[in-house]
């Protein structure tokens, strides 16, 4: 289900992914805070709609103000351990991976999903990036499901 939020400007594009990292210190005092502050944190958004009649919002935080839009939490593409990874099943992320030169990187040690927390798995896509895992994992890569809130 959408939900109405403000967002940078830049980041006010239909299809644009963030992840939600809460209250900054210079939001203190904002006039928009409730608008603003009102989703959860560390989880992956998608922008489902911009706002077309919404003006743009002066922001101490995102230099060119602020958008009215509708987000919904999003998938996230992640590599999980290869056993038991299928449609539908759970899985967790396998640990930290200190390889960031790796390009399974950004799948090991995904935005908005947290390592020790139970996911489930919505769509296999099959073999990670990488050629090899340098600390030896044997990896699938999988989109999981928005956790729900």
């Amino acid at each position: 289900m959408s939900q109405v939020t403000l967002v940078g400007s830049r980041l006010a594009r239909e299809g644009q992914e963030f992840v939600y990292e809460g209250e900054s210190t210079a939001c203190e005092g904002c006039p928009y805070r409730q608008q603003c502050l009102n989703l959860s944190e560390d989880t992956r958004y998608r922008v489902v709609d911009v706002r077309e009649n919404a003006q743009t919002l002066d922001c101490a935080v995102h230099d060119v103000g602020v958008r009215a839009v509708e987000v919904e939490p999003a998938s996230i593409t992640v590599n999980v351990a290869s056993k038991g990874a299928y449609a539908g099943s759970k899985a967790k992320l396998p640990g930290p991976c200190p390889h960031t030169e790796c390009p399974s990187h950004p799948y090991c040690v995904p935005d908005g999903a947290e390592f020790d927390t139970e996911y489930r798995i919505q769509t296999v896509h099959g073999d990670p990036p990488h050629d090899f895992c340098l600390l030896d994992r044997s990896l699938t890569l999988v989109e999981i499901e928005p956790p729900e809130e």
